[in-house]
């Protein structure tokens, strides 16, 4: 499949893969940030954004529409940087192809199955909303306060929403994400191992990353190197300075 890009600045080649419910565009600023120096694309993995939809979202198959993607924007070669779901794309990825990638950043997600009521919970939350021609975002996020209660967390899910289109439409594929719902939490037993760079980056408010995951990591990938931000699991959106500052920092290492 190939996926929807954003692309900004020129120079080596560096993709972000985004989290569930998310779209390339939540790494806006950072890209903005990286694209005097790098050749940025953040793409929008299938069901999500732009991109198309399909009925099934194991990691292997969506590595592959990034590889596609990557391919056809003439991208032999990337640091690839990935948040939550999108870090286990990019691990999928770099263990499929680990020629196509230089150096890798996984953000808060470790190789391991993580259960899914609270996002359950959202999509439910998300699919029970009215579409009627008129909805307001005012409408649809006292819809959602019940089911997300965070303020930031639901302005983050309703960017999905296209109050542009009357009746609004989600972007998203609710309906194959919440079949898929099992496999997106999960992680698939992948053979290979990657030995270049890597990055685990955590947010220290965040419990995906746990030490007993490290020995996982390092069974993957032998050079990799933790480090931990003041954030939570949205760490990019929470912490974007500093979460800039490791990112920076290791693309240029």
């Amino acid at each position: 499949m190939r996926l929807a890009v954003t692309e900004l600045g020129s120079g080596p080649p560096v993709v972000f893969l985004h989290g569930l419910l998310g779209a390339g565009q939540n790494f806006g600023a950072i890209q903005k940030a990286l694209a005097p120096t790098y050749r940025v694309l953040a793409l929008d993995l299938r069901n999500h954004g732009a991109s198309p939809h399909a009925a099934t979202m194991s990691y292997p198959e969506m590595a592959e529409d990034v590889a596609e993607t990557l391919r056809a924007a003439g991208v032999e070669r990337a640091a690839v940087i990935g948040h939550s779901m999108g870090g286990k794309v990019a691990m999928a990825l770099v263990l499929a192809h680990p020629d196509a990638v230089e150096r890798l950043c996984i953000a808060d997600i470790a190789p391991v199955t993580y259960p899914t009521p609270l996002f359950t919970r959202y999509v439910a939350a998300m699919r029970a909303i009215p579409l009627r021609a008129g909805l307001t975002r005012r409408d649809a996020d006292a819809a959602l306060a019940d089911a997300v209660p965070n303020p930031a967390l639901r302005g983050f899910l309703l960017q999905n929403l296209l109050f542009t289109e009357d009746p609004p439409r989600w972007r998203v594929a609710l309906d194959a994400i919440a079949d898929q719902m099992p496999l997106i939490g999960g992680w698939p037993d992948l053979p290979g191992r990657y030995d270049g760079q890597v990055l685990v980056l955590a947010g220290d408010a965040s419990d995906y990353i746990l030490p007993e995951h490290h020995p996982r990591f390092r069974a993957l990938f032998p050079a990799a190197r933790f480090a931990t931000i003041r954030a939570g699991h949205w760490l990019h959106a929470e912490n974007p300075r500093d979460f800039l500052a490791e990112v920076t920092a290791f693309l240029a290492a």
